[in-house]
């Protein structure tokens, strides 16, 4: 099968990925083989790239936001059949004994291995995963279309859900990437109020034609305080600005898995009861709720498609923000 293949980072200038064949891998047990269809682009994906999270080994084949069709299955599957349209998202195993997956926070397991990071993920033909991974996809999304629900949308859902932002609440986004533009049609179908923040003048165009109530660029003051906020740009000096935006007893969410180093931050931009949020991955129950209300609600998501063999040149344009919103590999 061909796949793009991580062997030491590097800046994606540099073209780090290198395209090859290697055999195909065989399901064993609860495993299940996955013909990759379409795979999304994530920032997350140009973090490991270019070394600023870092894998237990290489090589790795990165990507975790996959869509494809069962091919095969290990002696013990017993969920799927070949055939069987599926996503499978970052989130790809835990322990299922800890505190913390015995309490719905398995995002947070000590022993938890996420797809294209731990496992080699979806910027090759083929991929395996656990029976448990893998997710009913909406057949309502065509082509690559829903792939940055299983990351971008995912990851955003969780850091909405922790806004605790109500109906006519004030909703600030700092970033307006493939999160972004999916939380912002969650939240405004949630009747929430949404100022967006980029400095990207293609990326303020598409948050107005998304019904943004206002946008400007991360530095501008918004018309009125924010009950909440979520920064999804890894830029450290945006929490003091955001903070400052926030009425009292606002909630800032901080939605990236890799950030700059933060300014010094005044207590009085604490003060108030005033909070500061981390995301760290996501659940198994978070995809779960997002796919329900993807099939409800009609997202549009914004792709640009790219065959497999330019992954490269696609997290080289994610780097510069010359994509819109997603960019998503054409596998299949």
């Amino acid at each position: 099968m061909k796949a793009q293949i991580l062997y030491k980072p590097d800046k994606i200038e540099a073209l780090p990925l290198k395209f090859e064949n290697i055999p195909i891998p065989e399901p064993v047990d609860d495993e299940v083989l996955v013909k990759v269809e379409y795979c999304g682009v994530c920032r997350t994906d140009l973090h490991l790239v270019e070394g600023e999270i870092v894998p237990p080994s290489y090589p790795v084949i990165p990507g975790h936001q996959i869509i494809g069709k069962v091919e095969k299955m290990g002696a013990k599957v017993k969920k799927w059949k070949k055939g069987d349209k599926v996503g499978i998202p970052w989130f790809y195993s835990s322990c299922g004994k800890c505190k913390y997956c015995l309490s719905g926070k398995e995002n947070l397991c000590e022993s938890a291995k996420f797809t294209g990071f731990h496992v080699n993920g979806g910027f090759a033909e083929y991929v395996i995963a656990k029976e448990n991974s893998l997710y009913h996809f909406p057949s309502k999304y065509k082509g690559g279309s829903g792939a940055p629900l299983l990351c971008g949308g995912v990851i955003g859902y969780r850091s909405l859900k922790f806004t605790e932002t109500e109906e006519g609440d004030i909703l600030g986004l700092y970033g307006f990437g493939a999160s972004a533009h999916i939380v912002l049609q969650i939240a405004l179908w949630k009747k929430v109020r949404v100022f967006v923040f980029t400095r990207s003048p293609h990326h303020q165009k598409l948050a107005q034609e998304l019904g943004a109530e206002w946008v400007g660029h991360p530095t501008s003051s918004p018309p009125e305080k924010m009950d909440a906020a979520i920064i999804f740009a890894p830029a450290g000096e945006l929490i003091p600005s955001a903070l400052k935006n926030l009425n009292r007893g606002g909630r800032l969410i901080l939605a990236g898995i890799y950030m700059t180093p933060t300014p010094p931050i005044e207590y009085s931009l604490l003060y108030e009861e005033r909070i500061v949020r981390s995301v760290a991955n996501s659940t198994s129950q978070d995809v779960k709720e997002l796919l329900e209300i993807a099939q409800k609600m009609e997202i549009r998501t914004v792709t640009q498609l790219y065959p497999l063999e330019k992954a490269n040149e696609a997290l080289l344009d994610l780097k510069r923000s010359a994509i819109q919103a997603s960019a998503v590999l054409e596998i299949g």
